[in-house]
């Protein structure tokens, strides 16, 4: 045998890893880690057991639909006034039909307005010692919480406070304050709704007056009854003038061959026919337009009724006059519609939120979870103070000679030497 056979070759050591270094190393100070548990777990149940309890109080309230009866009743009779114009009443009633959103009501419930009230009912400034209104209104609204349900519509008030009954009182005032605060603005706008549609109602009807008196007026002096059937009667009886003369012309020259000029038959049929065209020529008149004033002073100048000729004339200011008074008539119906619908809408008295589910008075707390807090904040000093000790045993490993240990000397020396340096002079000052 050689004499390297007796030689044995070094086992190379597997390093230890870290966490098992430092999980022996916080083994040897169990003892300390121990004392800072017990420490932790006292320290952490005084400060549990000294937050106040806090209870909550859950209301939850149903907005109504703004589509009213009072509206689907204003766009049934809208769309019947307007007759065959239906494509404007269904376009009402889809307008006055739309739903509001819970979004309203939850900006409602936030606002200074309602928080104003409860803040002056409870007395919350001196309740919660507060010394400024704007630092009651910001704890009121940290307090309260709004949420809404995106697909049922349901909204869910949650108050907050240390008195379980307070917390109570309170949800129900922000309901009983949100609904007189809804019930007031309706009120106040079916009140000036109404007082608008009345002055504009008293402003139609005189309109309508004046329109029905020029037109009365203008079918007193032109005798203008009805233009169409005036205009249909007048040509027929013109018609019929025509016929009769043109038969009295054959008959008169029949008559001048048989018997001469000079006959009583001869003269008696021109005669006749004198008159027709007389008859005919006052039936057509003159195109010539005749003043109202000459009209009114001399009753012979014209018929009874206007001529053939001056229709066409009096039909255009006719026409202009009849068609302001329907439109004066329209308008006067539709505003007495709305106006007794304003009035049935101011005389409500009826509830704006519908709450189905009471706040009630908390049985349990719903802050501090004492025990949790206490494991909690036990496990967060220990583990603090396990990382002090390895970044202490770390520190103590480097060498002396190390140049982040110097630098770190040197930077601790300056600090001790300058605090040491302040001091006296503070004092001394």
């Amino acid at each position: 045998m050689s004499s390297t056979d007796h030689i044995s070759t070094p086992v190379a050591t597997k390093p230890t890893a870290n966490w098992v270094t430092n999980a022996t190393f916080l083994w040897t100070r169990r003892r300390t880690l121990f004392r800072v548990g017990v420490i932790s777990l006292v320290l952490s149940g005084i400060i549990a057991f000294t937050i106040p309890k806090q209870y909550q109080s859950t209301a939850r309230l149903m907005p109504p639909e703004q589509g009213s009866s009072g509206a689907a009743m204003l766009a049934a009779l809208a769309g019947r006034s307007l007759g065959g114009l239906g494509g404007l009443g269904s376009l009402a009633g889809s307008l006055l039909g739309a739903k509001s959103s819970s979004a309203l009501y939850i900006d409602l419930l936030h606002s200074r307005a309602i928080n104003d009230h409860i803040i002056d009912r409870f007395d919350l400034q001196h309740v919660y010692h507060k010394r400024y209104r704007i630092d009651t209104v910001k704890y009121l609204v940290r307090h309260t919480k709004v949420e809404e349900d995106k697909k049922s519509g349901v909204v869910t008030l949650t108050f907050t406070d240390t008195n379980a009954e307070r917390a109570r009182a309170i949800a129900a005032a922000y309901i009983e304050e949100l609904n007189n605060l809804l019930t007031h603005t309706s009120v106040s706008s079916a009140h000036q709704e109404r007082e608008f549609i009345e002055k504009r109602l008293v402003t139609v009807q005189d309109s309508l007056l004046t329109a029905e008196k020029a037109l009365s007026d203008f079918s007193s002096v032109n005798t203008t009854l009805d233009i169409k059937e005036q205009t249909r009667a007048m040509v027929d009886a013109g018609s019929k003038l025509q016929a009769e003369m043109i038969v009295g012309q054959s008959e008169l020259a029949s008559l001048k061959q048989i018997y001469g000029d000079d006959n009583v038959r001869v003269r008696a049929a021109r005669a006749r026919i004198a008159d027709l065209q007389g008859e005919l020529q006052k039936m057509s008149g003159s195109s010539v337009e005749v003043p109202a004033r000459d009209a009114k002073s001399d009753p012979n100048s014209s018929s009874m009724y206007p001529s053939l000729r001056q229709i066409p004339r009096l039909a255009v200011p006719y026409a202009n006059l009849y068609r302001d008074v329907r439109i004066q008539e329209t308008v006067f119906e539709l505003l007495s519609q709305q106006y007794e619908l304003a009035r049935i809408e101011e005389a409500k008295d009826t509830p704006v939120v519908s709450v189905f589910e009471q706040p009630l008075l908390a049985e349990k707390k719903s802050f501090p979870p004492r025990v949790p807090m206490m494991l909690l904040l036990t496990i967060f000093f220990v583990g603090i103070a396990a990382t002090i000790l390895i970044l202490q045993n770390s520190w103590e490993q480097v060498a002396a000679d190390d140049p982040r240990k110097v630098l770190a000397q040197q930077i601790a020396a300056s600090i001790r030497a300058r605090t040491q340096g302040f001091i006296p002079e503070r004092r001394n000052s």
